[in-house]
């Protein structure tokens, strides 16, 4: 929670919604090394849960979609900072940002909101492989190999 904390706190800086009077690499500077922080444990207890049971997960189908995300929100990251932030000086004190930095942004919100629901719906076993029969979309999405597919393979 402490990285989605700060990442939205930034983004909605980005958006100009909110700490409009703090310039933006000053509330940057302030702000990143608690996200850069805080994702690195993120990272390391999620390995750590993915280590637990990799071949549970790697069938999950909620699983997949966050790996997916997760991509996308890594180059939205990479593209925002190579990209969009280096003019920041022309724009850091405007009430509202260009576009071209609210984009990105707003991407960055969305693909964290359903990063979170996707990881909170790992937990459930609606689509295991384990629990058949199953449309073929759902196997196949999933990565299932059904006794009968290793028969015709």
């Amino acid at each position: 929670m402490v990285f989605v904390g700060t990442a939205v706190m930034m983004d909605l800086r980005f958006l100009g919604v909110t700490f409009k009077s703090v310039p933006v690499p000053e509330f940057t500077r302030r702000m990143l090394p608690w996200t850069r922080g805080s994702f690195a444990v993120m990272a390391l207890t999620g390995g750590l849960i993915f280590y637990a049971a990799p071949v549970r997960y790697c069938h999950n189908v909620f699983f997949r979609i966050k790996v997916v995300l997760l991509v996308a929100a890594g180059v939205n990251i990479w593209w925002f900072h190579m990209r969009t932030n280096r003019d920041v000086e022309e724009w850091d004190c405007d009430p509202i940002p260009p576009r071209a930095v609210r984009i990105p942004v707003a991407t960055s919100l969305f693909v964290w909101a359903f990063i979170v629901v996707s990881g909170r719906l790992i937990a459930y076993n609606w689509f295991d492989c384990g629990i058949q029969p199953q449309s073929d979309f759902v196997n196949w999405i999933s990565g299932c190999i059904l006794p009968t597919d290793l028969l015709t393979d």
